[in-house]
């Protein structure tokens, strides 16, 4: 029996379209070609049209939960220079990639100057938990700030911090940035405290734990809020050089090359003869 020219299409008379493989609809001629001429079996055959169609839906639904997640642009390991910071342990990492982390609810405070990496390994981080199936959301300290000082004020500060406790992976990022106000404090430490051993937290920093208490305008309630923290965490800490900086470094040494050149140039012209 031979398919009506319909049976292969996108349009909705398709049979593909009807049973929802809209993706498979389209790459089915493809897939005809390559299925005469390899001369395949029809159990490959089947299970190449039928891994296409759920590839295209993991694609779809995980760009749809990383919509949902707020993730910046996708970040990887394999694109992290560990080369470039030697203070930082690869293994280290690479074993967190594993993501054993979120099935024991450990939390991960990488701590270091600007421009040393921290981002990218806490977004690689949680696209890795993402993928895998586990969900996740990332904000910065100052959003989630005046997120929550917005809802303390609409009467709805429950709702968002059961928002932000729901995510088996939280991430925030740029903490030291910006002070926090006396009504934010507390409500960063309400956060904390609500995710407790309930799910884990990725934090960047560029302030060491002991500039906290100044950061939240208050030591005691700074100490509460890293007993809770780092109860069960991993701190990775980078001393290294700026990626930004990478690529201007030889301009930067080419430059001063000159300048020193010019200046011994100067110098002896300016001697007594």
């Amino acid at each position: 029996m031979t398919a009506p020219p319909t049976a292969f299409t996108t349009d909705s008379a398709s049979p593909l379209v009807q049973l929802g493989l809209r993706h498979l609809g389209e790459a089915l001629p493809v897939l005809l070609d390559e299925a005469r001429q390899q001369q395949v079996s029809y159990e490959t055959f089947l299970f190449r049209a039928l891994s296409v169609e759920a590839q295209a839906r993991h694609g779809r639904l995980l760009q749809r939960r990383s919509q949902a997640a707020h993730l910046p642009p996708r970040k990887s390991l394999d694109a992290f220079d560990f080369s470039f910071q030697p203070s930082l342990s690869e293994r280290q990492v690479r074993e967190l990639a594993g993501l054993s982390f979120v099935q024991t609810t450990t939390n991960i405070v990488l701590l270091g100057p600007p421009g040393v990496g921290k981002s990218h390994l806490a977004v690689a981080l949680a696209w890795a938990a993402l993928e895998a199936g586990y969900s996740a959301y990332f904000t910065t300290l100052t959003a989630l700030a005046e997120d929550l000082e917005e809802a303390g004020r609409k009467n709805t500060l429950r709702q968002r911090l059961r928002f932000y406790a729901r995510p088996q992976v939280l991430v925030i990022d740029e903490i030291g940035y910006t002070r926090l106000g006396a009504r934010q404090a507390p409500l960063l430490f309400d956060l904390i405290n609500t995710r407790y051993e309930n799910g884990s937290l990725i934090l960047t920093s560029n302030k060491s734990f002991t500039e906290w208490g100044p950061l939240l305008g208050d030591e005691v309630l700074a100490s509460a809020l890293l007993d809770r923290l780092l109860h069960h965490a991993e701190i990775l800490t980078i001393n290294g050089p700026s990626y930004r900086m990478k690529e201007r470094l030889p301009l930067l040494q080419d430059q001063r090359k000159e300048e020193t050149s010019h200046e011994k140039e100067v110098k002896q012209q300016h001697q007594p003869r």
